[in-house]
């Protein structure tokens, strides 16, 4: 896709589908427009095709002659007006930066030997935007995020692989566990944004007593109770309707916004009134439980785009994005298919775009829940 402005980067997406891996590459190849010195690819596949990633990105990278490619798999995925789930597809977004303003980091799993080994250019171009994949059965996975970004000083956006088959995530030739992706220069001009997907539905109150995953006690009280007490008489007295409806959100630390990580209630202990959340708590943690939303969501949805909208010159569209949102949102949260597309779109524009439904979303080195992620390079 030309862009009128002097030296640009130029960048193109596309989505394809078929019956298998070879038939959906082969369609989304064909509705892709080819950039020449294209230089890096974002490839994501339906999990359909989690056991095929590695030979669609053999099979686009011998056509588009990109070498260096990411990606990772989802329930489904997106691209320029289109949302695609639950039957084989691809979508891929190519690019052509400078020379040398990318490079590929992974995989990192206990031992940070490829970030070792990138020294010498992380000291030369000092990268302020990392495009991160990890598999979910990671266990060290929210540590290294947070160890990459404070050996780096990057911000770190992207997804955790979600798949009903293999978890797949691409780094260059290989497929690997762990966490992997691509570093972006310091000149390459780019923006994020975040927007939740639940809304809080009683005050911020602390963990006053707990194990690892079980809170016993909030505020010097039983946690169910106070739990019942901020859902209301009506959800409380039936409990089995809270599945998916109520989570607890946890308050990011210093952050004004009102920022907060959104985890699973995975268990109710009726007898003693506790409950088991889907991370390791500590006493003194704040917690506030927050509740699934699709008007609340869709109205933070177009809080970021116009606060990133306020960033592009004036009366252009981005070059290019990458949105990863969390399998929970999509049709399953808004009622119907593509509505987050289209709000990108009626915000911003028409671009270049890729992205996956995902198994977390990561911002800024932290791992999200029910939230989508929105990249874009000016």
């Amino acid at each position: 896709m030309e862009d009128p402005r002097d030296d640009a980067p130029l960048f193109a997406s596309a989505t394809g589908t078929g019956a298998d891996w070879s038939s959906a590459a082969k369609d989304c190849l064909n509705n892709l427009t080819l950039v020449p010195g294209a230089n890096f690819g974002v490839l994501y596949v339906t999990d359909h095709l989690a056991d095929q990633l590695g030979s669609v990105a053999t099979l686009l990278r011998g056509v588009t002659g990109v070498r260096d490619w990411v990606g990772t798999v989802g329930l489904g995925v997106l691209g320029a007006g289109v949302e695609i789930f639950d039957r084989p597809a691809v979508s891929v977004l190519i690019g052509r930066l400078a020379a040398g303003a990318t490079r590929l980091l992974g995989p990192l799993t206990d031992a940070m030997a490829p970030l070792d080994a990138a020294t010498p250019w992380l000291r030369d171009h000092a990268p302020l935007l990392m495009l991160m994949h990890g598999d979910p059965r990671h266990a060290r996975l929210p540590g290294l995020l947070t160890d990459v970004a404070g050996r780096t000083g990057s911000f770190i956006v992207g997804g955790l692989t979600a798949s009903r088959g293999e978890q797949a995530v691409l780094c260059g030739h290989d497929i690997n566990p762990g966490l992997s992706g691509i570093m972006f220069d310091a000149e390459v001009p780019v923006a994020t944004g975040l927007s939740q997907g639940c809304t809080p539905i009683g005050p911020v109150r602390t963990v006053t007593r707990s194990d690892a995953h079980v809170v016993m006690e909030i505020d010097g009280l039983p946690a169910l109770s106070v739990l019942k007490a901020d859902i209301g008489p009506d959800l409380a007295g039936d409990l089995r309707r809270i599945g998916g409806l109520i989570m607890a959100g946890l308050p990011v630390r210093g952050d004004d916004r009102g920022d907060r990580l959104v985890r699973d209630l995975t268990a109710i202990d009726l007898e003693r009134g506790w409950l088991a959340i889907g991370e390791t708590i500590a006493n003194g943690l704040a917690i506030q439980f927050c509740r699934r939303d699709a008007q609340a969501a869709e109205v933070d949805l177009d809080r970021m785009l116009e606060g990133l909208k306020r960033r592009l010159p004036t009366g252009q569209a981005p070059r290019a994005g990458i949105y990863v949102t969390c399998v929970a949102r999509g049709a399953r949260l808004f009622g119907r298919e593509g509505a987050e597309i289209e709000l990108i779109h009626r915000h911003l524009g028409d671009f270049p775009l890729t992205g996956f439904a995902a198994g977390g979303e990561i911002s800024n080195a932290r791992l999200y829940g029910y939230t989508g992620v929105l990249t874009l390079f000016l």
